[in-house]
């Protein structure tokens, strides 16, 4: 049974999440099939992880919150409290979106009141808009400077947020490759723009 399930896998990894496949995937968490709450984590937990990190800027409060999604989505097909099987995607992100904007609300919520200043006291830099545009346009230089298929990889992950098999299908590579050029690039970018900003 394992070994026909490790072939399913296999087989599926590079094919887009349809909406079979969905389907499937929920009907089969409802009766305690831990393969495909496996599953669920694998197919999301990357992509939850990248939308709560955007959005809190914090690294440990992201991988708390994929947690939280992933844990709530688990024990809502659990309960059969989802009405269209089809569109568990939809369902997955919708949750992640709850459950970061509450943890949002709550930390504004828990920031403590702000004092005035004495008038010796200068405030703090507010973002510097111009600042922003060059760290954006300096993204994007770097970005540019990779070769082709390690750009392509890169903002099929980030942007679209695809898989290495998906990836590797798209651009007729197998994952282990799709991995290796990911891992490549990111460094690439991290070091370059790391560097180009003490420029």
């Amino acid at each position: 049974m394992q070994f026909l399930q490790s072939c399913d896998d296999a087989v599926t990894e590079g094919t887009p999440f349809t909406p079979r496949r969905q389907i499937t995937l929920a009907e089969r968490i409802p009766c305690c099939d831990s393969s495909a709450e496996e599953k669920l984590v694998s197919q999301f937990a990357d992509r939850i992880r990248f939308l709560a990190l955007s959005r809190t800027r914090d690294p440990e409060a992201a991988g708390d919150l994929t947690q939280d999604v992933l844990m709530a989505v688990v024990q809502s097909l659990r309960n059969g409290h989802l009405r269209e099987p089809e569109r568990l995607a939809a369902f997955v992100y919708g949750t992640a979106r709850n459950l970061i904007n509450n943890y949002l609300r709550t930390r504004s919520r828990l920031r403590p009141r702000e004092c005035p200043l004495s008038d010796g006291l200068c405030p703090a830099n507010m973002p510097d808009p111009i600042e922003s545009t060059e760290r954006v346009a300096l993204v994007q230089r770097v970005l540019r400077d990779l070769d082709e298929i390690d750009r392509r990889v890169l903002l099929m992950t980030l942007i679209e947020g695809l898989k290495p098999g998906e990836i590797g299908v798209r651009l007729g590579l197998t994952s282990e490759v799709v991995r290796t050029r990911k891992s490549r690039a990111l460094r690439k970018v991290t070091e370059q723009v790391r560097r180009l900003s003490w420029i």
